[in-house]
């Protein structure tokens, strides 16, 4: 087990992050730990981390819960845990053959201790987090086409997310990725 970390991306690829502690299922340049995040307990200490950063790979593990529940074991209380996942009703959910599944924005009010889903459904897991902000990614007409200049937008806007979460229901490919800031509450 490694101790005292204050800072780790998971699943960090070759997006080495300068500040964190970079851990990743095979060996490279800047990967401090490698390990297979389907294999628990992760070599991390209880209650080591004050920020987990898990970018594009939530949707790569095999059993999400326990997942949450061990980035729960390892952070502090009030730990910021910063997510990005393709959303459910994208393309980008589906076409990557590791991918396991895609979110939606309400997946993680399940870990939401104040949050209706949590209230109503405690039993799915211990773990817990505060929803503290999530915002939408969109990059018009992807995968088909790039518009010049245009790559992402992230919408953050509490109406504008209100229109893009009706819309990205309704048809696919509006919004392609959820980020998600959480942070840890005490079980």
């Amino acid at each position: 087990m490694r101790n005292k970390l204050t800072k780790i991306n998971l699943g960090s690829g070759t997006n080495i992050k300068e500040g964190y502690i970079n851990i990743d299922f095979k060996k490279s340049d800047g990967c401090e730990i490698v390990h297979n995040l389907n294999l628990f307990p992760w070599p991390i200490e209880n209650e080591s981390c004050t920020e987990v950063l898990a970018e594009n790979v939530l949707e790569h593990l095999d059993n999400f819960i326990l997942a949450m529940e061990e980035i729960h074991r390892i952070c502090q209380d009030n730990a910021l845990v910063k997510i990005s996942v393709p959303y459910w009703n994208s393309s980008f959910a589906y076409i990557d053959p590791t991918h396991k599944r895609g979110f939606h924005e309400l997946t993680f009010s399940f870990f939401d201790p104040d949050a209706k889903y949590c209230k109503e459904r405690p039993y799915y897991s211990n773990a817990r987090f505060k929803v503290v902000a999530f915002s939408y990614v969109i990059a018009p007409f992807q995968p088909y086409r790039s518009l010049p200049f245009v790559k992402q937008i992230e919408i953050k806007n509490k109406i504008m997310k209100k229109i893009f979460g009706i819309l990205g229901n309704l048809f696919s490919n509006i919004i392609l990725e959820l980020r998600m800031e959480l942070k840890r509450v005490k079980k």
